[in-house]
């Protein structure tokens, strides 16, 4: 068995404008602060060890007020803009088509994962979609990387698995449950130094099929 767990924002699709529209959305009516770039956003986000909510928000903590006004703005604008990398969809298909399990491991929300997936009709391609609200500890932790490796009762002397992704955070991830890892430079990450680096998705089918 061939697994290939991958992350969403970054690496499928592209859903910086919007994650940067609802952001923006909550420093203006809870901070009165000036709008942040996408650039800003995503940089933000890949950073390995950050304080979004000092980053975001100018607090120390990510207090609940925030945190509501930014999933309930997000719940309908999350669909607005996303897009699919060119050659995501088509690579998916060959992966299903090949025998290959697929999945999706995020930080973001369980329910934002499904809703924007879904949007762009390849939600029912993934066996698991698995966000951190799902898991104790969010990518680094190899957590939810485990819940998905488990639901395939995943056995690492015969069976092979990737985590796919545009951050160290899912390196890290696939360091941590011991299995091997791809990075992609087409999404929010030019550049890595990570042993396997993709810059089109057909390559991850010459690495995995």
């Amino acid at each position: 068995m061939k697994v290939v767990i991958f992350d969403m924002d970054g690496t499928l699709l592209d859903s910086k404008k919007d994650i940067t529209i609802s952001v923006n959305h909550v420093r203006k009516k809870h901070h009165n602060l000036i709008p942040l770039s996408e650039e800003f956003i995503v940089e933000a986000i890949n950073m390995e060890v950050r304080n979004l909510s000092q980053l975001f928000y100018e607090t120390e903590i990510y207090h609940d007020v925030d945190r509501n006004l930014f999933e309930e703005h997000y719940e309908h604008q999350c669909i607005q803009h996303p897009y699919l990398y060119d050659g995501v969809r088509e690579m998916l298909h060959r992966l299903v088509e090949s025998g290959v399990k697929i999945s999706v491991a995020t930080n973001a929300p369980t329910k934002f994962a499904f809703r924007i997936l879904n949007h762009l009709e390849v939600g029912h391609l993934f066996d698991v979609i698995i966000g951190a609200d799902e898991v104790d500890k969010s990518k680094p932790s190899p957590e939810m990387l485990e819940k998905i490796l488990e639901h395939y009762r995943f056995d690492k002397g015969s069976h092979k698995a990737w985590m796919v992704g545009d951050n160290s955070k899912d390196i890290l991830s696939a360091q941590n449950a011991g299995i091997s890892s791809i990075f992609v430079i087409w999404g929010f990450s030019p550049n890595s130094d990570n042993e396997i680096v993709v810059s089109k998705p057909n390559d991850i089918l010459d690495i995995v099929l």
